[in-house]
Parts: C-alpha cells; sequence; structure tokens
C-alpha cells in the first residue's frame, strides 16, 4: 500500500507522486506517515521532509507552511521546497558560512530574528543534501 504526496509551493508542483512513508517536521517535532495514517492537519516546521520511495530514502527541504493528511492521501503546502538532489552543494554551503557570518554581525532584536531565521533555513538545505541510505 501507498500514499499519494503532493508538494506544493506558490509557484509549483514539487512533488506529486506515490511514497510508501514519510517523515515530516511539524512545529511540534518530527511525525512519521504511513499508510492507513489518522486524518490530520498540521503546520509545517523548516526542516526536512524524508520519503521513501520503493526501497530508497530522499529528501526535500521545506520551508515552512501546511500538511493534509487523510485517506492515503497528503497534501503539504509550504513556501518554499527544494529537492535534496537538486541542491548545489557548494552553494548550500556558502549561504550556511554567510548566514553565519550575518548572524554574528546582527545588532538589535529584529536583525537577530531575523538572521535565525535564514540561518535556520540556510541549515535545513545543508542537511537535505544528505541521503538516507
Amino acid at each position: 500500500m501507498t500514499l499519494n504526496l503532493c508538494v506544493l509551493t506558490p509557484n509549483r508542483i514539487v512533488w506529486n507522486s506515490e511514497v510508501k512513508e514519510i517523515v515530516l517536521a511539524t512545529n511540534s517535532g518530527q511525525i512519521g506517515i504511513l499508510p492507513n495514517h489518522a486524518p490530520i492537519a498540521t503546520s509545517v516546521d523548516i526542516g526536512i521532509l524524508r520519503l521513501r520511495v520503493n526501497d530508497q530514502w530522499l529528501t526535500m527541504a521545506l520551508m515552512s507552511g501546511f500538511a493534509r493528511i487523510g485517506n492515503n492521501e497528503i497534501t503539504i503546502l509550504v513556501y518554499d521546497a527544494e529537492k535534496g538532489s537538486d541542491i548545489d552543494p557548494k552553494e548550500a554551503q556558502q549561504t550556511l558560512e554567510i548566514a553565519k557570518t550575518n548572524l554574528r554581525k546582527a545588532e538589535g532584536k529584529r536583525q537577530t530574528i531575523e538572521a535565525k531565521l535564514v540561518l535556520k533555513r540556510a541549515r535545513t538545505r545543508v542537511q537535505a543534501i544528505n541521503v538516507i541510505s
């Protein structure tokens, strides 16, 4: 048995295919979803989506949003998403280093909060490159 997973951003469909299971980063922690999961709606955190297609695990960087699960259908609506395989490792690492520098230079509460958010996004992209075997 499989799940139909659809990952959408405002600009495109990132994924629309069957998967065997997923591990989703929510604002209250990670949840695993297998076929026949109880229906839920949840917020999605900036984090990694792990999905199992056949016997291979793939990763995707998600940039917060919402998910609806029910009747073996999963719809994830996020501000942005990237497949781990589509992320350039060198560019992602450079972005992470810039984000760390900007956090160190941040002055005031607002700049610090914004810099931490950018850093979390950059870390998530770097983590998404590492595929689970």
